[in-house]
């Protein structure tokens, strides 16, 4: 889906692109030809190019964009296939690629009109990247910070809401994770680590949907713990805001049970 949602942008790198002229000798011809290192002109090697990621050949699109800047350096074209590489590699999930091929053209052409595009790109390598919680999550951190600078830099552009929808979702993963992390320890009976784990969820991460969770979790471990004042004061928190949820009735229960009301 969001590759969908990023090809209309892409669509205005390309869309005063040279016309009329001939693809490479053969137009289907193999990897080899299309790639190996022949001197040609910018119009038919960029046309290759493109025609071959119109037909989802998107490995060899994305040589022969880089083809491009290499045979032309200093043509108008190599700009833009510098972002074209870097689009056709992600459409191929060589997210490391796109990344690369992105920070170069950011570092050559920092102030372009299509640096937005760029770190956007960039960022969307890393949220697809995200695995499921049970796992380490440096690459969610990553898609986190790289979505937080789309949004910082670039507050008005067009990639600007969809950059902070994703940081919404990125940051409920990460709260999911905390609450994985939390319930283990919960499950060993390590009450002081698993407090630590819910707190981090209440308060870096209050805004998503593991909140209500979060707090009747810090109330069991306070209990467990011994201090039934501050579980009381929890639950307080979880009535107070989720009021009528599962989560609370719970909480009130326990809190009943343990005599701290």
């Amino acid at each position: 889906m969001t590759k969908h949602i990023i090809k209309w942008a892409v669509i205005g790198l390309s869309a005063t692109m040279l016309s009329g002229c001939a693809l490479l000798g053969g137009g289907s011809s193999g990897r080899g030809t299309d790639t190996r290192y022949v001197a040609r002109d910018v119009d038919t090697l960029y046309n290759a190019a493109k025609e071959r990621l119109d037909r989802g050949q998107y490995k060899i699109a994305a040589a022969l964009f880089d083809e491009v800047e290499r045979q032309h350096p200093y043509s108008p074209w190599a700009r833009r296939a510098q972002q074209m590489s870097a689009f056709s590699y992600y459409l191929a999930s060589d997210y490391n690629k796109a990344i690369e091929s992105s920070r170069r053209f950011l570092s050559i052409h920092p102030g372009n009109k299509d640096a937005p595009y760029a770190y956007y790109l960039i960022a969307l390598c890393y949220y697809e990247q995200i695995s499921d919680v049970t796992r380490d999550q440096k690459i969610t951190e990553q898609a986190l910070s790289s979505l937080g600078e789309v949004a910082r830099r670039y507050p008005t552009s067009r990639y600007a809401a969809d950059a902070q929808l994703k940081m919404d979702l990125v940051n409920d993963h990460l709260a999911g994770k905390e609450m994985e992390i939390g319930r283990f320890y919960q499950r060993r009976g390590k009450w002081l680590a698993a407090t630590i784990r819910f707190r981090t969820v209440i308060e870096k991460y209050q805004t998503t949907t593991h909140t209500p969770e979060a707090l009747m979790r810090l109330t069991e471990s306070y209990l467990a713990l011994g201090v039934p004042a501050e579980a009381k004061k929890t639950a307080a928190v979880l009535g107070a805001n989720y009021p009528g949820t599962k989560w609370y009735e719970r909480a009130y229960e326990l809190v009943n049970k343990h005599g701290a009301t």
